[in-house]
């Protein structure tokens, strides 16, 4: 679907996990789901999110795989491991700043989305975003999300790290990319994550 792209709006999501159980459903993932759903703060909120593999513009996944496994294409996908070649070292789970990638015992290889290849190569859309309802996930053309109130950015900061990737987060209009740094949050009570000082 040329001119389409991937758009992520955590603050849409509604929790129904549509979009696992569609993922489930593409015939390479093996009736797994490749969609990181998580609950945010489920504590003090029924607050969720649901993310796909936000494919790196320069994977680190692929960097650190010993076997040269993992392949992005020219289209800026970035694939699960290539089976005859994954030794199920878990380098890529342990390397991805997004926490993307799966290792998958049974299979000894790791997987993760591919942005429904199998259908986007052919022109259709990603399974997970042609079943989500409040549209937290969105396979659709700039024009279209422009229309929105957030500001499409695919720039993160994990750090010193600056990662650009080919799928897009909704965010303020006012941010140019989004400051991901676990180094914020130190744990000063056994329940309460506070900002670090």
């Amino acid at each position: 679907m040329f001119g389409y792209e991937f758009y992520v709006d955590p603050s849409r999501c509604i929790g129904c996990q549509s979009c696992v159980k569609a993922c489930e459903e593409c015939e390479t993932h093996r009736g797994h789901s490749m969609i990181n759903f998580d609950f945010v703060d489920r504590r003090e909120t029924i607050a969720t999110a649901a993310y796909v593999c936000w494919h790196c513009d320069n994977p680190t996944c692929a960097q650190v795989c010993p076997a040269d496994a993992i392949k992005k294409g020219p289209d800026g996908v970035v694939q699960s491991s290539l089976k005859p070649r994954c030794i199920a070292c878990s380098n890529c789970v342990l390397a991805c700043p997004f926490g993307i990638p799966k290792m998958y015992p049974e299979y000894e290889q790791m997987m993760k989305c591919d942005m429904c290849y199998d259908r986007t190569s052919v022109g259709k859309r990603p399974m997970c975003a042609t079943v989500c309802p409040s549209q937290a996930l969105a396979y659709v053309t700039p024009q279209q999300i422009a229309q929105r109130r957030e500001k499409p950015v695919n720039v993160f900061q994990f750090g010193n790290q600056r990662v650009t990737t080919k799928v897009f987060m909704m965010a303020p209009a006012e941010r140019d990319a989004v400051s991901i740094d676990i180094v914020d949050y130190i744990w000063e009570k056994e329940d309460a994550l506070v900002p670090a000082t």
